[in-house]
């Protein structure tokens, strides 16, 4: 989560959705002045969904009905169709732990003049031991700029677990999933449900938003919401709004590709931060390991 400079925490204690501990943990380097001065995230990169989102919305719950979701019923009884997405995503979910990838964090805080005032960056590789353990390799983090808000654990738990949403057949029973209607995205027919938690327990983080189905696949190919959790009563927290989009790979699970946020964080101070957040999921490889038993040995031909 995010909160003030230390000089300010004697008063307040501000959060809004991030981490320091794992900041000073992982022992940054310095930050340049260009990568402060790289502006605006860019787009999700071509071959994700990029569904336009409903209209704005409070992070208190999920967004109105847009007008580009149609009533139109679906193909299947409602309940079905939850059922079986989620043991969609609970396979995808097994599949995705096979696969090497990139993870590229970046972010930002903007100044009234619209320019980048402060910068967080991380990379990271998600890898394998040669047994097959899986490990996290942080490859590049230079050393935070951002003075304005300070980030926890609890914020990286999020952009892990949270903002790559998966709603497996473990966490289904954990919400109230809602159906709202159908929607074309890009080339791909879905399913729209509103997803809240049912209750909120100590030491949990959820997701509270949107999710856009495959009809076909029936797997979330976006989502759009925000992160909740249970608040201390001291604690000044704003977390922001995100997006995230799916792209498919190897045609037949849809692994997550781009998370965005450009949010003004609103604190009960009356402290406004705009904030501009992008991840990036590359590089996705399936692990595979070689077994070598023994020593070779030469094998004759046998007799004709």
């Amino acid at each position: 989560m995010f909160g003030p400079p230390a000089e300010a925490t004697k008063t307040y204690l501000k959060r809004a959705g991030f981490g320091a501990v794992c900041v000073v943990a992982t022992g940054l380097l310095a930050l340049s002045l260009a990568a402060q001065q790289r502006g605006p995230m860019a787009p999700p990169p071509p071959g994700t969904t990029t569904a336009s989102a409903p209209a704005a919305q409070s992070s208190a719950g999920p967004r109105d009905r847009a007008p580009h979701i149609t009533n139109e019923p679906p193909a299947m009884p409602v309940e079905e169709i939850i059922q079986k997405f989620a043991q969609r995503e609970e396979d995808f979910r097994k599949e995705r732990d096979n696969f090497t990838y990139t993870q590229d964090v970046v972010f930002q805080t903007i100044d009234e003049d619209g320019q980048v005032d402060g910068e967080y960056r991380e990379v990271r590789d998600i890898l394998f031991t040669p047994d097959g353990k899986r490990f996290d390799k942080v490859t590049y983090a230079p050393v935070t700029t951002i003075t304005r808000l300070f980030m926890t654990q609890q914020d990286f738990d999020d952009i892990e677990k949270v903002w790559p949403f998966v709603m497996t057949t473990e966490e289904l029973p954990k919400y109230d999933v809602k159906y709202v209607g159908r929607e074309h995205v890009d080339e791909l027919n879905t399913y729209v449900f509103d997803v809240e938690p049912k209750r909120l327990e100590k030491g949990q983080r959820y997701f509270r938003g949107r999710v856009w189905v495959d009809d076909k696949d029936l797997q979330i190919v976006k989502t759009s919401g925000t992160s909740t959790g249970l608040l201390k009563k001291k604690e000044d927290q704003a977390f922001p709004h995100f997006e995230n989009y799916r792209e498919n790979i190897e045609g037949h699970y849809w692994f997550p590709s781009y998370t965005r946020s450009d949010d003004v964080l609103h604190f009960k101070t009356g402290e406004e931060v705009h904030v501009r957040i992008a991840v990036h999921y590359s590089n996705y490889k399936r692990f595979s390991t070689t077994i070598k038993i023994g020593n070779a040995t030469q094998i004759d031909q046998p007799k004709p």
